[in-house]
């Protein structure tokens, strides 16, 4: 991989300044619910949330944290080239999982992961989304659904020779299930709540 050039580095800001936008916080606060930080796992993305008691405003933040990763990866493109886009698309996953503006404590990425991938290229996205539901449906556990789902994407690029999008997203794949590593412990415990169960 060449080293990046001014687009890349420009690209690598762009997304992280749309990747750190703590939607989360921002619509549960204009809601008036709870601070997000104050519940549950105390991060700001869609799952916690959910914890408010308000599903408008999880589905809400959950399609405006993928949506940050698909416009970070598409403006990147349009303004520095193909290149330039998977920059933007590392850089505004993990402007979502530490964001400066909140002391570099975040979400878990799932969600911006998934747009980074709709931006990027769809049969990746495909690919994760037809695992996620597959292992959804299979278990009923949301997080392995998840991280099996951030298996499948870099393997697909590895497959048909995209090797700098694979490493990209292998790398985040990493970063992802670091950010899991309380649901893998929980996961292993048997004790990791399910779909549709009543907490």
């Amino acid at each position: 991989m060449n080293e990046p050039g001014l687009g890349e580095i420009a690209a690598l800001a762009l997304g992280y300044g749309l990747g750190s936008i703590p939607f989360g916080l921002l619509i549960t606060r204009v809601a008036g619910t709870a601070d997000l930080r104050s519940i549950g796992s105390g991060n700001i993305g869609a799952t916690n949330v959910l914890r408010t008691g308000r599903k408008d405003l999880a589905a809400l933040t959950l399609v405006l944290d993928a949506l940050k990763g698909t416009a970070a990866v598409l403006l990147a493109r349009w303004l520095f080239g193909d290149a330039a886009a998977v920059f933007a698309g590392v850089a505004a996953f993990l402007g979502h999982i530490y964001p400066v503006w909140l002391k570099f404590s975040g979400g878990k990425g799932v969600a911006t992961y998934l747009g980074c991938l709709i931006g990027l290229w769809w049969p990746g996205a495909l690919a994760f989304a037809v695992v996620w539901l597959a292992m959804a449906f299979a278990t009923r556990l949301s997080s392995a659904a998840a991280l099996v789902g951030s298996i499948a994407a870099p393997l697909l690029f590895f497959s048909t020779g995209r090797i700098t999008d694979g490493i990209a997203f292998a790398l985040m794949t990493l970063v992802l299930w670091w950010k899991h590593r309380a649901n893998l412990q929980r996961l292993m415990q048997g004790t990791e709540s399910r779909i549709g169960a009543k907490a």
